[in-house]
């Protein structure tokens, strides 16, 4: 049996990051994940903005991860096949497997890492059992739990999940290649819905690397015979619900297969269970939509990481009311919140054709149009480049707000 203070189960986004921060931080961890490198997955694929960006920074690991990511400055905003506005942008583009690898590159050695999967754990007040697939126990002070969407340990902990949105949303993502000309005109490009009907709320492009990426956004069933036609011929199917596309992108082809990917939203309660912490998609996802996801990863981890973890480890036992401070952390809480919320809003705003959701689309079509009219006579205003807060002002607005009542160590903001 190994005996260490901390054991994350899960290598993803989240597990790595708490493993190179307490690692670096001197505290004894186990990161326990199958994987010895992590494998290709399609989920976040760019972090953008000074707000998401911050607070990976602040996990003290960005510097040299970010490195490792294209760079975007500059994102053209589109609408009705018109160029609204060629708006600064702080985007740092990366496929998701890319991200964490580079993450785990960052995990001191001083980490023991465990290839191995986690079958079952058994909790308590004062230490934890872990059986792997190897045969091997671990015994550790806290779990922390950061597997993203596996079901089988929440099962055997007995944890409920919540659903709050069944098919919330599809993600789907894909590469495209300029058709007779070797580049597109644009650095990185959001394109938004023409018609509510489409059910989309927008495209965005963007290159990594030599290729430049795609990710569209639809709400619909995961049955809905609309993808299987996306699925057969997919650039015709596109240019049939987003017609005046091509007016920005120029002529394209989409090589390659789609990757397509359903969000369900759900919360996990584990706050009766001793030993034992859930961050990122283990606990709650998020909508890609609204692009909040890695604030909500940056943030779990973050407060976990600094405040609370080194504030359990100095005192005796690990009781589900002293793991329990953390779902009540103020901070995490105020990114729970917005996320959720941002998550309706957007689907509202893309989808809704009452009056006052059709205003909301016009008032942003008007505020990005004079936007792009103000920038070039050094006039333009700050509004936020993705409709609700994707990347810029009113996010950053909320994140500075709870930044501000939160201590110096709290992450300014954060999938």
């Amino acid at each position: 049996m190994r005996y260490t203070d901390i054991a994350i189960i899960g290598g993803g986004l989240s597990g790595s990051t708490a493993a190179a921060m307490l690692g670096r931080a001197g505290i004894s961890v186990v990161l326990i994940d199958p994987h010895e490198t992590y494998p290709a997955d399609f989920r976040v694929e760019k972090l953008s903005g000074e707000v998401q960006v911050e607070r990976f920074l602040k996990t003290g690991i960005a510097e040299s991860v970010l490195r490792r990511a294209t760079y975007s400055g500059e994102n053209w905003i589109a609408r009705f096949g018109r160029l609204l506005d060629k708006a600064p942008s702080r985007q740092f583009n990366i496929l998701y497997d890319s991200l964490v690898n580079a993450i785990r590159d960052e995990i001191p050695a001083s980490v023991w890492r465990i290839c191995a999967k986690a079958i079952a754990v058994e909790t308590s007040a004062e230490r934890q059992r872990i059986t792997l697939s190897n045969d091997e126990t671990i015994s550790a002070r806290l779990v922390v739990l950061a597997n993203g969407l596996n079901v089988g340990l929440r099962h055997q902990l007995g944890i409920a999940r919540k659903i709050v949105s069944a098919c919330h949303s599809i993600s789907i993502g894909f590469d495209v290649v300029p058709a007779g000309r070797n580049a597109f005109d644009f650095p990185a490009l959001t394109y938004f819905s023409e018609r509510p009907s489409d059910r989309i709320p927008y495209i965005t492009l963007f290159p990594v690397g030599t290729r430049m990426r795609a990710n569209l956004f639809v709400y619909r069933g995961f049955d809905d015979p609309w993808l299987r036609e996306l699925r057969r011929v997919p650039a015709e199917t596109l240019h049939a619900a987003l017609p005046r596309l091509e007016r920005i992108t120029g002529p394209f082809d989409i090589p390659g297969e789609l990757k397509i990917r359903p969000v369900d939203l759900y919360v996990n309660d584990a706050s009766g269970q001793p030993g034992l912490v859930l961050v990122g998609d283990a606990f709650s996802t998020s909508c890609p939509v609204a692009g909040t996801g890695c604030d909500k990863v940056f943030t779990d981890v973050e407060r976990l990481c600094n405040v609370y973890i080194p504030r359990w480890l100095a005192s005796d036992g690990m009781d589900a009311a002293k793991v329990a401070t953390f779902y009540a952390d103020p901070v995490k809480r105020a990114c729970d919140e917005w996320s959720a919320a941002k998550a309706f809003d957007f689907r509202s705003v893309s989808t809704a054709t009452s009056p006052y959701w059709t205003a909301q689309r016009w008032a942003r079509f008007i505020a990005w149009s004079v936007q792009g009219l103000l920038r070039p006579l050094g006039g333009a205003f700050d509004l936020e480049p993705n409709f609700l807060g994707h990347s810029s002002s009113s996010s950053s607005s909320s994140s500075s707000s709870r930044s501000s009542s939160s201590s110096s160590s709290s992450l300014s903001s954060s999938a």
